[in-house]
């Protein structure tokens, strides 16, 4: 007969199942301090030598990482998902930057279609409060704010799919992002129309999900990306044309 007999878990393995949980779906992100080893216990609810316990057991796996004098944090566990190679080839080649658009057209058109079936209403809430942010930073002029929260509201989207495995995906890609591998967006805020635009974009994206039309979600993440990958091609165009003009100026200069 298939039983087994019942055993009672380990609180320790408890502890660890749970912050597993946490950082798989997303909740705990790589970086973020866990709270002091007296705090945490008492909100787990269990004693401080079985925490200890989960603790070393979790860093064994290299979910968490001590810092000497600073405390307990999740590990960057997206550090591995490409190669320090990868990552100069990537940044060597415009090639990579319009086949990393294209990826992410994809899949965030994907993330966009679950997320108008599946997030919940508090999902709706945070990328509703995340577009909110973004217009008052548009507003202001706040451009470096305005390209932050620009990555923020896509990854909102992700998150409301409800996909761990697309979570941690588009992360380690939007962690190369934020690295300026592919391309700075701040570069995408230079001129006032080209803003005008990505916002009007993002608010048509948003407006798709809070009505919880997936192909309109979905058609308004694809629009917006195409529009993204046009601008780069004209900005490179720009800055060729921009070079070869420099070079003709130099040479009638010269004598």
């Amino acid at each position: 007969m298939p039983f087994q007999r019942v055993h009672s878990e380990k609180l320790s393995t408890a502890v660890v199942r749970q912050i597993e949980l946490l950082i798989l779906r997303g909740i705990l992100r790589p970086g973020e301090r866990l709270p002091s080893e007296r705090d945490l216990a008492e909100r787990l609810g269990v004693s401080r030598p079985s925490l200890r316990e989960a603790i070393s057991d979790l860093q064994d796996k290299g979910l968490l990482t001590t810092r000497a004098g600073a405390g307990v944090f999740v590990a960057d566990v997206l550090g591995s998902a490409f190669s320090p190679a990868l990552v100069a080839l990537f940044s060597g080649h415009d090639e990579a930057v319009f086949d990393y658009l294209s990826f992410r057209r994809d899949m965030e058109g994907l993330a966009a279609e679950r997320a108008a079936q599946f997030a919940s209403d508090t999902d709706l809430r945070v990328i509703q409060s995340v577009l909110s942010k973004m217009e008052a930073a548009h507003a202001s002029r706040a451009t470096t704010d305005e390209a932050q929260l620009d990555a923020a509201f896509h990854m909102s989207i992700v998150e409301a799919s409800h996909n761990v495995v697309m979570l941690h995906m588009m992360r380690s890609m939007y962690q190369l992002l934020r690295e300026g591998v592919f391309y700075n967006r701040q570069v995408m805020f230079r001129q006032r129309r080209t803003r005008d635009d990505l916002l009007a974009q993002h608010q048509r994206i948003n407006a798709g999900l809070q009505a919880r039309d997936p192909d309109a979600a979905r058609r308004a993440v694809e629009d917006h990306l195409d529009y993204v990958a046009e601008a780069l091609r004209d900005q490179q165009r720009a800055d060729r044309n921009e070079d070869v003009a420099r070079m003709r100026y130099a040479h009638e200069t010269e004598g």
